[in-house]
């Protein structure tokens, strides 16, 4: 057990990642499949980037939050000869999970690196959790085909087990209960949205903002991969530059380069610094 201090100055106790474009769907295009897809089927097509603006949130508010939006609320209007209602974004919700769940069983592809990172945890005996604005019913064929590939994280927690998903910090905290932490400060959350850096600074533990497998980017492996090298730089750069506004402590390319940067928070935390 580690033993309560004011200034706490022990090692690491957990790393807390989002799912996916964090550690599965390189590009995290599962959520936008479906959202498309959903909205497509009541006339209302959106795009790739209006779908991934709300990204991170629980599912049922990211259909709200789509719906408010003037464009796609004034094309809701057009298709349907009257706004969106609480009765329409519920029963949208109802629609979208089967979509979700057939989008997320395509998709569950580890992101490279995510195993090395895994190895690193256990061998220094770090506990990994997991979070996600994936609703628990969406998600056990998720699990499977993780484990099926290595990966089971020691807790894992959906917005819809919580009173509010993310912004909020109820996931990455109920995270810290289950794995045992007992200085959140000595916490690490890994993610690839806005959203989820902010869940992390609310529930007062350090941030990593993953830049290019996620929804900053928003590109599958194989698209990113055929950008030249000026283009991969652009996009990254504008990545890490909003990752660094919203007020991520570190920001990484992808999974595969948070070792280094946990090892220097270990280091800091040794020293007695604070998220």
């Amino acid at each position: 057990m580690y033993r309560y201090e004011r200034q706490y100055v022990g090692p690491l106790q957990a790393i807390i990642m989002d799912w996916a474009g964090t550690t599965v769907d390189f590009g995290s295009m599962a959520p936008i499949r479906a959202f498309q897809a959903l909205f497509a089927s009541h006339g209302v097509p959106i795009s790739e980037q209006e779908a991934r603006e709300p990204m991170g949130v629980e599912k049922r508010e990211h259909i709200r939050q789509l719906c408010a939006m003037p464009r796609i609320q004034s094309a809701w209007l057009d298709a349907k000869n009257s706004a969106t209602t609480q009765d329409d974004i519920d029963s949208m919700y109802d629609e979208f999970v089967p979509l979700q769940i057939a989008a997320i069983a395509e998709t569950a592809v580890l992101i490279p690196g995510l195993l090395d990172t895994l190895a690193w945890a256990n061998n220094k005996g770090i506990n990994v959790g997991a979070n996600t604005g994936y609703a628990d019913i969406m998600i056990e064929g998720l699990l499977e085909r993780a484990a099926s590939q290595g990966y089971t994280p020691d807790s894992n927690v959906c917005a819809t087990q919580v009173p509010k998903g993310r912004p909020y910090p109820y996931m990455a905290m109920m995270n810290a209960i289950e794995l045992g932490v007992e200085n959140l400060c000595a916490c690490v959350k890994i993610d690839d949205t806005l959203t989820g850096i902010d869940e992390g600074l609310n529930a007062g533990m350090w941030t990593i903002g993953v830049a290019i497998s996620g929804n900053e980017v928003g590109m599958s492996m194989d698209d990113w991969n055929s950008l030249n090298e000026a283009k991969q730089s652009e996009l990254r750069l504008k990545a890490h530059q909003r990752f660094r506004s919203a007020g991520a402590h570190y920001v990484v390319d992808t999974i595969a380069d948070v070792v280094p940067v946990l090892e220097s928070i270990e280091l800091r935390l040794a020293s007695g610094e604070k998220p």
